[in-house]
């Protein structure tokens, strides 16, 4: 099975966000799991879809794990 990436910059077009916005996240540790490879940051697949359904909710007053 092949693993698949997503840099940054498509993570960001994904989610609507901004790049500055994921930096951010990483630095406050907020978001998916990523990987840094020679000064490369890449996400896996699994890892975005796990933080995604991590994200999910049922009624507006329960917390989500990603801020707006």
């Amino acid at each position: 099975m092949d693993v698949v990436h997503l840099n940054q910059k498509q993570l960001a077009a994904r989610w609507r966000r901004s790049e500055a916005c994921l930096e951010r996240w990483r630095s406050e540790g907020i978001g998916p799991k990523f990987l840094k490879l020679c000064g490369r940051v890449l996400y896996r697949q699994v890892d975005i879809e796990a933080f995604e359904e991590s994200c999910l909710a049922t009624s507006t007053s329960v917390r989500v794990a990603a801020p707006t």
